[in-house]
C-alpha cells in the first residue's frame, strides 16, 4: 500500500466527507479549514467569516486502488461545479469549491477534469472549480469528524434540506441518459 493525500473544498464539509468516503481505496478523510491567509482556523471563526478559509477535506488514500483522478472526478459529481458563491444554501468564499494540488500533475489533471467537465454538455453554464495549490491544513473540530456517522438524522435532514441530494441525483441521472462517462 502507498498513502498519498488529496485537499478539496467541496462546500459544507459534512457532505464532502461522506461522499468521499464511497470511494474504494480511501483509508481516512479529515474535515478541517484551508486556503486561508491567517496562521489558524476554528469553525467558529469560518463560518463568520472571520478567516479567509474554506471547510474542506483531507483524503488519504492508497493509490494502488485508487488515483487523485478518480477521486477528483468522484468529487465533481458530488458538488454543483458552476456555482461560484458557495454550495448549495451555504453561501460565500468559505464554501467555495477548490481542488488543491501538491504538484503539477495534479495541477495537470484538475485542469484537465474541469476541461472535460465543461465540455460534457451536463451543464449550461460555465464550471466554476478553483484549482489552488496546497496551503496549511487545519483539522477541524472533533464534533465536526464523521458528523454524518454521529447524526445521521441531522445530517440527513441537512442534506435533503441544502439541495445537494436532489442535485446530485439529477447529475447522475443526465450521465446515465446521455451516456456521458469521465473518460480514463
Amino acid at each position: 500500500m502507498s498513502k498519498k493525500e488529496a485537499i478539496y473544498a467541496g462546500g459544507c464539509f459534512w457532505c464532502t466527507e461522506q461522499d468521499l468516503r464511497k470511494v474504494n481505496g480511501v483509508i481516512d478523510i479529515m474535515p478541517g479549514y484551508t486556503g486561508g491567509s491567517e496562521n489558524d482556523a476554528n469553525y467558529d471563526d469560518v463560518a463568520t467569516h472571520k478567516t479567509s478559509h474554506r471547510e474542506a477535506v483531507k483524503v488519504e488514500y492508497d493509490d494502488t486502488k485508487t488515483s487523485f483522478k478518480k477521486i477528483t472526478q468522484f468529487f465533481l459529481d458530488h458538488i454543483d461545479p458552476t456555482d461560484a458563491g458557495g454550495q448549495f444554501f451555504d453561501r460565500g468564499e468559505n464554501y467555495k469549491t477548490a481542488i488543491y494540488f501538491s504538484n503539477g500533475d495534479e495541477e495537470g489533471i484538475a485542469k484537465s477534469l474541469l476541461v472535460e467537465l465543461g465540455e460534457s454538455g451536463i451543464y449550461d453554464k460555465p464550471i466554476a472549480v478553483g484549482i489552488l495549490p496546497t496551503l496549511p491544513f487545519y483539522v477541524a473540530e472533533s464534533e465536526h469528524q464523521n458528523y454524518a456517522e454521529k447524526n445521521p438524522v441531522r445530517y440527513s435532514i441537512y442534506k435533503q434540506g441544502s439541495g445537494r441530494e436532489d442535485f446530485v441525483n439529477n447529475v447522475c441521472a443526465i450521465r446515465d441518459e446521455k451516456k456521458i462517462n469521465w473518460k480514463d
